[in-house]
């Protein structure tokens, strides 16, 4: 099997998996118990894992919370924020865009009578900045844009998006999934209140991600209305017993990601080159890229066959590798996504999604492509 869906998940990096497995058998403890070595180890890994994640984003320590994914940080942050904000004048801002789980929360609270504004999108799936700007007037109490899409690889400009927000005092979230651990991200140089983001997007394991709350310019906590009640964990913001092994490999994943990741965009950047130029010499008649070529995630490719059913293309061709029509998380349904950017429904179904690793090869993109061919 050639695996080219690292979109929706990675392969876990070995290092990753050698540094979780002595928290599954021998520092197996608690680390909300007390006093006894095995909690104290636990609580120091976590501590040092934590650590990894805000170097990883250049952020503060205690600025990561730990949740099980981005999907759960998403829905987290935005009604968190919604609720302890919002008063009787409850406003949601995101793009039309969005991953499912930011599309869904904001349908879900347009039943609770909160008002959500849906910005437009380029072709590529990049947020219309005249209808960013417009919907500041109205003084939103939260705008949420994704760092970088998860179907196109478009990237958004969050911080200037961001930094505008801020001078109107309005808070902004972004669902940064898709760009941790490939694209550097500096919050510093932003003034998102708000982020969103798993491990497994990037070698990590999957069902442990963050939730980035920085705190205001005099340095005070952001509150937030937590998702989830009970013992008081991740400093109240996130109850629940810690996994302590999937934290584990999220800090190692995030340790090796800020020695290696320029290193490894380099490798995909030209792995996305090799597997465009093979595909339009190979299809030059029946082939559009959805993707823009350039201020993308490298090695995300969306393109389409025209005439060609997307699903019974993937059958075709899934015992020897494995693409996508789009999202893990919205598979059943044509993609939002790309009828955001203008695409027809027939484009949609003729749309895949093939997204690269650092760990693939050119030769696996030269036996993808024979194979598409028929040769």
């Amino acid at each position: 099997m050639i695996y080219f869906d690292n979109s929706a998940t990675t392969q876990v990096d070995v290092r990753v998996v050698d540094a979780m497995i002595p928290y599954l058998y021998e520092s197996y403890g608690n680390p909300s118990s007390k006093y006894y070595k095995f909690a104290i180890d636990a609580k120091n890994a976590i501590e040092e894992a934590r650590n990894h994640v805000s170097q990883l984003l250049c952020c503060e320590t205690d600025e990561v919370i730990f949740t099980a994914g981005a999907t759960e940080s998403n829905n987290m942050l935005i009604k968190g924020v919604v609720e302890m904000y919002g008063g009787n004048k409850r406003h949601l801002v995101i793009s039309k865009a969005e991953h499912s789980s930011v599309m869904e929360t904001a349908k879900y609270l347009e039943s609770k009578e909160v008002k959500v504004t849906y910005l437009s999108v380029d072709k590529f799936g990049r947020v219309n900045l005249n209808e960013f700007e417009e919907c500041l007037e109205a003084e939103p109490t939260l705008i949420s844009i994704q760092w970088g899409n998860n179907e196109l690889g478009s990237l958004n400009d969050i911080e200037y998006m961001s930094k505008k927000s801020a001078e109107r005092g309005i808070f902004f979230h972004t669902d940064a999934t898709q760009v941790v651990g490939k694209v550097p991200v500096n919050l510093k140089n932003t003034e998102v209140r708000f982020l969103s983001c798993s491990a497994h997007k990037f070698h990590g394991p999957k069902g442990i991600g963050a939730a980035i709350i920085r705190k205001d310019s005099l340095g005070i906590k952001t509150k937030i209305v937590p998702l989830i009640h009970g013992g008081g964990q991740e400093n109240e913001y996130r109850s629940g017993t810690h996994s302590v092994h999937n934290i584990v490999g999220f800090g190692k994943a995030a340790e090796i990601a800020i020695k290696e990741q320029l290193e490894a965009a380099a490798v995909l950047s030209s792995l996305e080159i090799e597997l465009r130029n093979r595909l339009s010499n190979a299809f030059t008649d029946v082939i559009k890229f959805n993707s823009d070529k350039d201020n993308k995630i490298p090695g995300i490719v969306n393109v389409q066959f025209k005439g060609i059913n997307n699903e019974l293309l993937i059958k075709k061709i899934s015992d020897r590798f494995a693409i996508s029509t789009g999202s893990a998380c919205s598979s059943s349904k044509p993609s939002h996504v790309l009828q955001s950017i203008g695409l027809s429904l027939n484009e949609v179904r003729s749309s895949v999604r093939i997204s690269l690793s650092k760990t693939n090869t050119v030769e696996e993109i030269e036996s993808f492509c024979n194979a598409l061919a028929g040769k």
